[in-house]
């Protein structure tokens, strides 16, 4: 189990410095459309669409790393004062009736969202510029995919904790 988990957490990992890289694509395409805009009354076609989806895709790919880190809001007033036996037990709980079924059930529908944009050549709609759409529902899905992934990690290791064993990735 401690290699799966690592290889979840890499892959999260992963996912998330792709994102943190798309933020410079972002804000080149910012910068360029706010000069060509305002100095040049130049206004481009594709900065929109881009800018919405490295936003997007910065989201997506951020959220399983996030949770790998501990990042996502969570309420702690209650849950901080417990023991990490009992916060682990609730995370067992909430990860297995909730997030777990959500996350896969919505991944399989974003697979499915993404396979008909690719079959039906669908287009953005968005701007004069019009690009293909699948590639970036493509990333909703990955982006979905990995946070489950992330969160059955994030299970394995309230199991261990539950257990009463060190998880897997606890000296980080």
């Amino acid at each position: 189990m401690h290699v799966l988990v690592r290889l979840i957490e890499r892959l999260s990992g992963g996912f998330g410095l792709l994102g943190a890289i798309i933020v410079a694509p972002l804000i080149l395409a910012t910068v360029y459309e706010v000069f060509s805009r305002y100095l040049f009354n130049a206004p481009t076609i594709w900065a929109y669409e881009i800018a919405y989806m490295a936003m997007g895709t910065n989201f997506l790919l951020g959220a399983a790393v996030t949770l790998r880190d501990r990042g996502h809001i969570r309420i702690d007033l209650l849950y901080a004062r417990w023991s990490p036996r009992t916060q682990a037990l609730i995370d067992i709980v909430g990860y297995t009736c909730l997030f777990l079924p959500v996350a896969w059930w919505v991944s399989w529908g974003l697979w499915k969202y993404a396979y008909y944009a690719f079959l039906s050549g669908e287009t953005s709609g968005d701007s004069a510029w019009n690009p293909i759409i699948w590639p970036f529902r493509l990333v909703f899905f990955a982006g979905f995919v990995s946070l489950a992934l992330q969160a059955a990690a994030e299970l394995i290791k309230a199991a261990y904790i539950l257990a009463g064993r060190t998880p897997p990735g606890a000296s980080r």
